[in-house]
């Protein structure tokens, strides 16, 4: 059974990756004419009133922020913290989570990597897999390694084989992953978040 978490999405990512679906990277025709800034205090306040078992603090890019003030005020709340983040960036605040999630325009920081609690990586083609073993996969150990398809290409094949065959050849600790608030729509259903938008303008994207 899942545990019910509470996310908050971090403005701002100097990471520009092709598939991301962050405000900071939206096409100028969809981007919202106003942001609301909210301080820690109601971020926090709005947290402990969703009735979630804990918060995840995600992007864009959370780490080019420093959280501590917010990582403490969760803390007080009673609310374990979570971080996503690509690694790249120091990180600041007290965790009770870390997905590291790598991106190549940016690649984590050696203390991140050993901070991580889990990997996620995102494989975008057949060789992803294999480039990630070589670039990081000295610090798998025993951690979860997820192995998500790039969401614009979850139908292709070549891919899902190739995570499925990572899994059944290498086993522990490669685990074939999945984004399923996507198929049951969790986004469209929450009234804090926002209409999805194409990627880049491009409504062939489909989100």
């Amino acid at each position: 059974m899942g545990r019910s978490a509470f996310f908050i999405r971090l403005f701002g990512c100097p990471v520009q990756c092709p598939w991301c679906d962050s405000a900071g990277t939206w096409h100028s025709d969809y981007a919202p004419k106003e942001i609301e800034r909210l301080t820690v205090e109601p971020l926090v306040e709005r947290a402990v009133k969703s009735g979630a078992e804990f918060v995840v603090l995600t992007g864009g890019e959370p780490a080019i922020h420093d959280l501590s003030r917010l990582t403490r005020a969760l803390r007080d709340s009673g609310m374990p913290s979570h971080l996503e983040t690509c690694g790249g960036f120091e990180i600041k605040g007290t965790f009770d989570w870390i997905t590291l999630s790598p991106k190549w325009q940016k690649l984590p920081l050696p203390e991140n990597l050993e901070r991580a609690s889990e990997f996620k990586l995102i494989i975008e083609d057949e060789a992803s897999i294999v480039k990630w073993i070589q670039e990081i996969g000295s610090c798998f150990d025993d951690r979860p390694v997820w192995l998500n398809p790039e969401w614009s290409r979850r139908a292709d094949q070549r891919i899902l084989n190739s995570i499925c065959s990572c899994v059944k050849q290498r086993g522990a600790p490669f685990r074939a992953g999945y984004q399923l608030h996507k198929l049951y729509h969790v986004d469209q259903l929450d009234e804090n978040v926002r209409r999805p938008v194409p990627l880049g303008g491009d409504e062939s994207l489909g989100y």
